[in-house]
């Protein structure tokens, strides 16, 4: 396809179709744990991946069926949940894929914010159901800022685990919090309340892979430059950054991946300091999408990656902004 614009399009899906979509997203479509280049320097990655492809075969039921997993003597290795615990760059998300990969179906792979969005869809009794046949369900970057969402997502994998649904999970940490042990580990814990128990935690330390230090900032285009990118761009869109603000609010997040299906270039006239953090949150989840999908962007008016304001970037949702900008840094077109 040509130039088009997100704020053209509406996707409708089924609810089957939004279940199928939570898979890996593509860059991690064929990975595995043959793929995942351990650090002989970091002993804790080569455990992790040893002890993931354990808990990829699931223990046999036994005659009383699968509630025995929420016993809370269960040993590590038969406990029904595993989590990720690693700073940035250390390969939590290429793991965890490589498990869904591995682990026999029917199974589920999203974020914390894809789950969240679709129990809001579904309603939580007809999610509870969708997921109780599942055999794993993956929650990349559990967030736990919220505590509303926090509450709604424990409720929810308690709901799974008591189904004999088998859990793995990430989660993020801020940058200023890195090296700080088992912070997020400890909050993960904590927050989940009631399922702490069923979850053994695999500490991975190391270097981030990409070396990644300040967030890259992005260029800033001349409108008539950004309009002649487009134009040069193969499945490429077009929009004005007030306009597609407007449009988010009008398409639920869980539609996000569907509305960039197919795009290669996202370019965005005349960006500003977002104002609104109802705003902010839906522009990082549609950037989450972009990501995933490894789509450019590139903007005029203002730099992509500033913004968020002071005040956005020292509150409760700091983790999801600069995860953002990190994203847009690295999915930014240099002129």
């Amino acid at each position: 396809m040509g130039v088009t614009s997100l704020t053209s399009r509406l996707p409708v899906l089924t609810d089957g179709e939004l279940l199928a979509s939570l898979v890996p997203p593509p860059q991690f479509a064929r990975v595995s744990f043959d793929s995942y280049l351990a650090d002989p320097g970091e002993p804790t990655q080569g455990a992790a991946v040893a002890a993931l492809r354990a808990f990829a075969v699931p223990p046999a039921p036994t005659a009383g069926g699968l509630r025995w997993l929420r016993r809370r003597s269960e040993p590590p290795e038969l406990r029904p949940g595993v989590y990720l615990d690693g700073g940035f760059g250390v390969g939590k998300t290429h793991l965890l894929a490589a498990l869904w990969h591995d682990h026999p179906g029917p199974k589920a792979f999203g974020t914390f914010v894809e789950f969240t969005n679709l129990v809001g869809v579904l309603g939580f009794a007809p999610a509870v159901a969708a997921f109780a046949g599942h055999r794993l369900v993956c929650i990349d970057e559990f967030e736990l800022d919220d505590p509303g969402d926090t509450v709604l997502m424990s409720t929810f994998l308690g709901q799974l685990v008591d189904n004999g649904v088998r859990l793995a999970a990430t989660s993020n940490t801020l940058p200023d919090r890195l090296g700080e042990g088992r912070f997020a580990a400890d909050d993960f814990l904590r927050e989940i309340q009631g399922l702490s128990a069923h979850f053994e935690v695999l500490r991975i330390d190391g270097q981030d892979y990409r070396h990644r230090g300040r967030v890259r900032a992005a260029e800033v285009f001349d409108d008539a430059d950004l309009i002649d990118l487009a134009a040069t761009t193969p499945d490429s869109a077009v929009d004005d950054f007030d306009a597609l603000l407007a449009h988010l609010r009008r398409v639920h997040p869980s539609k996000y991946g569907a509305l960039v299906k197919g795009l290669s270039l996202l370019c965005l006239r005349q960006v500003h300091a977002l104002r609104d953090q109802a705003d902010a949150l839906r522009l990082v989840v549609l950037v989450d999408r972009l990501y995933d999908r490894q789509v450019a962007v590139a903007g005029s008016g203002h730099a992509l990656t500033e913004i968020f304001p002071p005040d956005m970037l020292t509150g409760g949702y700091r983790k999801n902004y600069y995860r953002c900008l990190s994203r847009l840094g690295a999915l930014a077109v240099q002129q």
